[in-house]
């Protein structure tokens, strides 16, 4: 091969290039016809020895008597474009016919391997662990002050919620979910009565399981397995409603209409759980007592008039106060929890799932804190 310039012509239909290293770099220069199997092959194999001779001039092309072409010719520009890639040099594709350019740009590039980094080491770990919780907590601020500022707004009659979707919001978190909280709450009273009665009958003190179980389910159960059964179905709903329209772009529409995402999305759904969490923790209780009653009257044999009697002489309107305290902040919590995941996700679909996720585990993990904050107040106040 010449040192300055190199020439090829296939024999069959004058196929051929011509490849010449000047000042302005290596010039390839295109000619004949380029179908597939009549092309000189091992071509772009003699140009990419070529192109360190290029210099910092690039790759270029002339295609002047450049006759018809296929992929054949593709092949060959795209073989010498990966090769002026890897070596770190220009590639003007100027001098080709704009339908060659346009077809060349739709190949892929070839990626570099990117070497694996090493693990951090445990102190990164934890600098990294600070910084994404230090970064969370501004978030959580953020979107706190947002809350409170459209409060602001809400108490002076300026707030733009439109009604039907806080009736929507309150027909799902509530109807939607009477059927579940009856399960869960009627199952968690039966149990209750059940294991009471096992230990009260070893000391001759069955009638008491009434007591015991209106006790748990009115000050502590109802309340807290209300909120976990509305942590997992309305607040991972809310949070995948809302990253699914993250993900479609309709919140950006949003924005750019001027309509405020947290009157339109916020807080239909925090008033929503905020509304009906005290109802269905009511509706819990009553069931859960009832399925208490079933197993004291069917198991432990005791009369409907006994169990009555001791429910009513164990529970007082402070503790029902109490427990419609724990469930309205559980409600605000879940529904807080799972509209700030739904913001923050991603546009994927697998960002919806995540959000969803984070969501349901978020809140049930801050319901149960919170239950236990409220359980060493009462007791702090001796209540």
């Amino acid at each position: 091969m010449p040192d300055v310039e190199t020439a090829k012509t296939a024999p069959m239909n004058g196929t051929g290039w011509r490849a010449e290293v000047g000042p302005q770099g290596l010039l390839v220069t295109l000619s004949g016809d380029w179908a597939v199997g009549s092309h000189l092959g091992g071509g772009s194999t003699i140009i990419g020895g070529m192109i360190s001779q290029a210099g910092s001039g690039g790759l270029s092309f002339a295609s002047p008597s450049l006759g018809r072409w296929d992929s054949a010719l593709l092949v060959f520009l795209a073989a010498l474009r990966d090769a002026a890639n890897t070596a770190g040099i220009g590639f003007d594709d100027a001098g080709l016919p704009l339908s060659a350019r346009r077809l060349l740009n739709l190949l892929p590039v070839p990626q570099a391997q990117v070497k694996p980094r090493s693990r951090p080491g445990l102190v990164a770990r934890l600098g990294i662990a600070a910084l994404d919780l230090w970064s969370s907590l501004g978030s959580v601020t953020a979107f706190i002050g947002d809350l409170v500022l459209r409060l602001g707004a809400a108490f002076r009659g300026r707030l733009t919620m439109r009604g039907r979707d806080l009736f929507f919001c309150i027909e799902e978190a509530g109807v939607d979910a009477l059927v579940i909280v009856a399960i869960v709450n009627i199952l968690v009273g039966g149990i209750l009565a059940f294991v009471g009665a096992i230990q009260l009958r070893k000391f001759g003190a069955d009638i008491y399981v009434a007591n015991l179980v209106g006790i748990a389910v009115i000050r502590e159960m109802a309340a807290l397995m209300t909120a976990i059964v509305m942590a997992g179905r309305t607040g991972g709903a809310y949070a995948a409603h809302i990253a699914t329209m993250e993900g479609n772009e309709e919140i950006d529409a949003l924005r750019v209409i001027g309509i405020p995402i947290f009157d339109y999305l916020v807080f239909p759904r925090i008033g929503a759980l905020c509304f009906t969490m005290p109802f269905l923790y009511l509706y819990g209780a009553a069931v859960a007592v009832f399925g208490g009653f079933l197993v004291a009257v069917l198991l432990l044999h005791l009369t409907a008039g006994e169990f009555i009697t001791h429910v009513s002489d164990a529970v007082n309107i402070t503790q029902v106060v109490f427990g419609l305290v724990k469930s309205l902040t559980f409600g605000a919590v879940i529904a807080l929890i799972g509209c700030r995941e739904g913001l923050r996700a991603g546009r994927s679909a697998a960002d919806v799932g995540r959000a969803a996720t984070s969501a349901v585990v978020l809140g049930i993990v801050w319901v149960i804190a919170l239950d236990a904050l409220f359980a060493v107040c009462a007791n702090a106040l001796d209540f």
